[in-house]
């Protein structure tokens, strides 16, 4: 029996799907992906909602000599390939293939409960650990007791649970007490030091991706894993990044790091019966001037070097960290405690990194202090991860990055330059320019007949960062029109908490406001009643699902350009501009591009689906230069700036 093609697969996979029918784009894809594959060449792939490009990159990875890693943003799409996506297509192969494809899901070591964690809890934990959270807030002693029943309850699951999965506990317990179970990978001894290394947890999971077709896995670890030299994600031949516009992102919080006074409170505390009196007051005397040097700074991107004060709290805790790393010493297989020495070790290791980070004060890095009612930190993070992309994404493997917003303003050399790759694709020098090629396969759907894409041209510009009194009353006339079914994205709480209270007042529709319940219920109640709307900031704009006539306006307030007091995208359009560049235009405009499209892409979720889009920012239509881009970036829904005509769209959906 002869080998079956990529066609014959899809083939099988599709006609397995309740509905399945045969898609242009989602052919073209899997097509794409298995050219890249032969020829080594990296591939971008734009992949509009309801293409079904999951099967488009899965059935091609079935055909790989060797294990895929498919790698993506969200929870949800990652419970979706393993929990619905692959199991039916292993179903559906298995007599062309004769055999099973098995697959595995890779996650972070601190996704696993630790036994000798759990084992250590009571002499492991100081006894104010209980009292003392990440934030720096303090627990009362009733919380204090419910945080240890929970520990006790995740130990009794963990004895009796095969995998140790976080995501397996249900019902499940707060963050607090999963970290009291877990373990960060800097903090872990390694199997063959731990007394419960036979038995570990996240070991076992990775020994299962090792044995896999098919390991899927998220962005962070995948950046931990290049970061940490690429020994943590199994060897493969190819890598699928899907959601692949969220990547370089996460690439960013991986590489980003902070100190704390909190944190050093917490690591002095850690140390403190490992070492002399005298080097654990040194280490909170370091926490204390980092405290005082916080607090006399202003919040904020530094743009003129480290102030005095929180260089010399720098300075004191690096020196009181590498004193107490040469008094610890090496973690030895005859310590009597190596679980709690390497703990204290990457600590104080990761801090006096931090330190010195922040002293040398690099271009390639962008410095900011955060300080709030309950939190105080200075943050270091790269200006830029291209590079470190470039370095270490495409060596020994072909990537195939794809998702429905890659293109932006029509074009994918904004993505692939932020992705590490030329602008534009070459083969002239592979060591330098990783050679790679582009597709855009569309969609399924026809925008044009079942979207409007509406601007409020006649508003004035958005000023404030709440709702002007104006976009108000648009907004209420957009949703009297429909009679609720709405979905409202706003730039900031403060717009998104006017947007409920207006509606409120002036209708009857149950308006639903973000952060009022869980996001989850609040999803749920809007898309079972027709008569309500919901009214959320930035998480609302992407992930959100709901298909039907439960959804059928969209409204977006403002263009979702990042703050001026964002740091990093600050940094960044500064770093264009001193170069003689345009900042704005390749930074800001981009990330509203993504931005934009994700939220817009709430609308159209299957091809029956039909309603508006209702922008707020008169820019998408009277700005020169950016409102074509942005526009360009979207799908193409039938455009208008004529509220009368989208009103009366509007009633006839009613």
């Amino acid at each position: 029996m002869s080998r079956p093609t990529v066609e014959d697969l899809l083939a099988a996979a599709v006609g397995a799907v309740p509905g399945g029918a045969a898609r242009p784009g989602q052919q073209a894809m899997a097509t794409a992906v298995t050219e890249a594959v032969s020829n080594g060449e990296h591939l971008l792939v734009q992949a509009g909602t309801g293409t079904g490009k999951s099967l488009a990159y899965l059935v091609p990875a079935l055909l790989v000599d060797g294990p895929v890693v498919v790698s993506t943003a969200t929870l949800a799409l990652q419970s979706q390939l393993v929990d619905h996506d692959l199991p039916r297509l292993a179903d559906a192969v298995e007599p062309l293939l004769r055999r099973r494809p098995t697959f595995a899901v890779l996650k972070g070591r601190h996704h696993y409960a630790c036994l000798a964690r759990l084992d250590n809890f009571n002499e492991d934990e100081p006894a104010d650990a209980l009292f003392e959270p990440e934030d720096g807030g303090s627990k009362w002693l009733g919380e204090a007791g419910r945080l240890g029943k929970q520990v006790e309850r995740l130990r009794d699951w963990a004895l009796e649970s095969e995998t140790g999965d976080r995501d397996e506990l249900d019902p499940g317990v707060d963050d607090s007490a999963w970290r009291l179970a877990s373990m960060p990978a800097r903090e872990c001894v390694g199997a063959a030091r731990c007394p419960y290394g036979s038995e570990c947890f996240a070991e076992a999971s990775r020994a299962r991706a090792r044995e896999a077709d098919i390991v899927v896995t998220n962005h962070s670890l995948l950046a931990v894993d290049m970061l940490a030299g690429r020994h943590i994600v199994p060897p493969h031949k190819l890598l699928v990044i899907d959601e692949a516009h969220e990547l370089a992102d996460r690439v960013s919080s991986a590489a980003q790091a902070e100190l704390s006074p909190e944190a050093i409170e917490r690591a002095a505390r850690r140390v403190r019966t490992l070492v002399d009196p005298d080097d654990y007051d040194r280490l909170t005397e370091s926490g204390d001037a980092l405290a005082d040097g916080l607090t006399g700074a202003e919040p904020g991107r530094l743009t003129a070097g480290l102030p005095a004060a929180i260089q010399e709290a720098l300075t004191l805790l690096d020196a009181a960290c590498r004193r107490v790393l040469d008094r610890l010493g090496d973690v030895k297989a005859d310590d009597p405690d190596p679980v709690r020495k390497q703990q204290a070790r990457a600590v104080l290791s990761e801090m006096t990194e931090t330190a010195q980070r922040l002293l040398a004060s690099a271009d390639f890095d962008v410095a900011w202090i955060e300080r709030g009612d309950r939190r105080r930190a200075i943050v270091v993070a790269p200006l830029s991860v291209a590079g470190t992309l470039s370095n270490h994404l495409y060596e020994d493997r072909t990537v195939v990055a794809t998702s429905a917003t890659l293109a932006l303003g029509g074009r994918f050399d904004t993505v692939a330059r932020s992705l590490g790759l030329a602008e534009t694709p070459s083969t002239e020098d592979p060591k330098v320019t990783p050679s790679w090629t582009s597709l855009d396969v569309g969609s399924p759907f026809e925008y044009p007949k079942q979207g409007i894409l509406y601007v409020a041209a006649h508003l004035p510009r958005p000023s404030a960062s709440g709702l002007s009194d104006a976009a108000a009353e648009e907004l209420i006339a957009l949703v009297q029109a429909l009679g609720g079914r709405t979905l409202g994205l706003f730039s900031s709480r403060r717009a998104a908490e006017r947007a409920a209270e207006v509606l409120r007042a002036k209708t009857d529709l149950h308006v639903l406001l973000q952060g009022e319940e869980a996001l989850p219920l609040l999803v749920r109640k809007f898309r079972e009643d027709r008569n309500s709307c919901l009214m959320g900031v930035m998480s609302l704009w992407q992930g959100v699902d709901v298909p039907g006539d439960a959804c059928q306006l969209v409204v977006i307030d403002r263009l979702p350009f990042p703050r001026p007091d964002e740091p990093l995208a600050a940094a960044r359009a500064a770093a264009v501009d001193a170069a003689g560049g345009s900042g704005f235009a390749a930074v800001s405009v981009p990330i509203a591009a993504v931005r934009l499209a994700q939220g817009v892409g709430r609308l159209i979720r299957s091809a029956s689906d039909k309603g508006v889009v209702a922008v707020l920012d008169s820019r998408l239509e009277t700005a020169r230069g950016y409102g074509g881009y942005l526009r360009k970036t979207l799908p193409p829904f039938w455009y208008t700036t004529k509220a009368d005509v989208v009103h009366g769209a509007l009633r006839r959906l009613r």
